[in-house]
């Protein structure tokens, strides 16, 4: 199999058909649905940049557009539903799932939430200040 061929002809048969077409669209005819689908499955499973795709795949331009325009109008999830619904109804899929209640402690400092600051001192609106903040912890 060739590098810019990352899907059999088996598999893309699959998907094929729910690909969107571009019929009745004013603007120009979508790019071959093969090479778009199949730079975004060669970019994803190298995890290399979008600039960096090779050129066997066209203008890594369009090959971002079409992924994120699939992403948004649910073309990937469909994509997603159908091979997940054909691999079960094959038993295919093992729905067994192991559940790990462990906890995992993180230090205060390893959130990413940012922290009300306090007025320091002694004077009369810091201590206002810190009782507000007590009282709005607390719910009083």
């Amino acid at each position: 199999m060739p590098r810019q061929q990352v899907l059999t002809d088996a598999q893309w048969e699959r998907i094929a058909p729910l690909m969107p077409c571009s019929d009745g669209r004013k603007s120009r005819p979508f790019r071959d649905h093969r090479q778009v689908v199949e730079g975004v499955i060669y970019r994803f499973r190298t995890g290399m940049a979008w600039r960096d795709l090779p050129a066997e795949f066209g203008p890594w331009q369009t090959v971002w557009k079409r992924h994120h325009r699939y992403s948004l109008d649910g073309t990937w999830d469909k994509v997603h539903a159908r091979l997940l619904a054909d691999a079960d109804a094959a038993g295919e899929v093992d729905w067994m799932v192991s559940v790990d209640s462990t906890i995992n402690r993180a230090h205060q400092h390893a959130t990413n939430t940012t922290r009300v600051e306090l007025p320091r001192g002694d004077s009369r609106d810091a201590r206002a200040a810190r009782a507000a903040a007590r009282a709005a912890a607390t719910g009083g």
